[in-house]
């Protein structure tokens, strides 16, 4: 390729022609996502290195790779651990991801599509109202929550852990935008047929938006995975603990155990690796349908 010299209007090559800049720019993506691909995995390499160590190994000033003997004994280790119930914990947190999930999900799938689609007078209101509770900080609720628990006798068990979680306001906000461009044909057609709102939501709406639902169910199931300040507050027993818990207790101001918290934080965050493996497509299919954008 060439360009013209305004002072001589004599031909000048250039110095780089399209395709090589393509090429370079294509490499320097490649080493951008491979530096990115790095720091995202280096993480996930610290707790599996540390985690297969002994305390020697973790705090050793000369750093391996790997151990030269990968300690696998660390997992009997961990749930044979007297002082934390590692196994029960697992089980609350399970209870509470998945409970807490679909509870979620139906309260928060009914009152969007009863916002979006159920005809009301106070529709809106009742729709600010909800965005409202958005703008709420979490800490000015926590106490009044703590309060009601306590009063019903919830504490130390898993319905104080669950139930106060089951509704969001934010979920609520995201269906309703999500149903607001739902087809009404497929509705018209249900109500053709002679069903009710309650009968199109289950039979025609709920199956056609499968990939919504388990998008923000994956969503929900980390946050409540990860929940870790009002577990702590209401789990007072050690049967009542989350896997967040049990993980804060290798860490006093006594003792800390390294090498069964890495072992513990390898443990906990493999559920969260496979459903976010299994469910990733319907995450970005669900987060390019919730309407959002409108």
């Amino acid at each position: 390729m060439t360009a013209i010299d305004r002072t001589t209007g004599a031909p000048q090559p250039i110095g780089y022609s399209r395709s090589t800049l393509g090429r370079v720019a294509l490499v320097l993506r490649w080493i951008a996502l491979f530096i990115a691909v790095i720091l995202f995995l280096l993480p996930f390499y610290l707790v599996l290195r540390n985690a297969l160590s002994t305390e020697s190994d973790i705090t050793s000033p000369s750093w391996t790779l790997f151990p030269k003997h990968l300690q696998w004994g660390n997992i009997k280790e961990l749930f044979n651990d007297t002082q934390v119930p590692m196994a029960r914990a697992l089980y609350n947190s399970a209870v509470v991801g998945v409970l807490g999930t679909a509870g979620q999900l139906l309260l928060a799938s009914m009152a969007g599509y009863g916002l979006a689609r159920i005809p009301y007078r106070h529709a809106d209101k009742v729709f600010y109202a909800i965005v409202a509770t958005l703008m709420i900080p979490g800490a000015v609720t926590f106490i009044p929550s703590f309060i009601v628990v306590s009063s019903l006798g919830w504490v130390s068990t898993l319905r104080g852990l669950i139930i106060p979680t089951l509704f969001s306001g934010f979920a609520a906000f995201l269906f309703r935008q999500y149903f607001l461009n739902f087809p009404r044909e497929l509705e018209e057609a249900a109500r053709v047929d002679g069903a009710g709102h309650f009968g199109t939501f289950w039979r025609i709406v709920v199956p056609n938006s499968l990939p919504f639902f388990a998008a923000l169910a994956a969503i929900t199931f980390i946050g409540n995975w990860n929940s870790f300040l009002w577990p702590l507050v209401i789990g007072q027993d050690s049967s009542s603990w989350t896997i967040q818990v049990a993980m804060s207790t290798f860490v006093t101001a006594q003792t800390i155990n390294i090498h069964e918290l890495f072992m513990a934080v390898a443990v906990s965050i493999l559920p969260l690796v496979l459903i976010f493996a299994f469910l990733q497509r319907y995450l970005i299919q669900g987060v390019t349908q919730s309407g959002i954008k409108d």
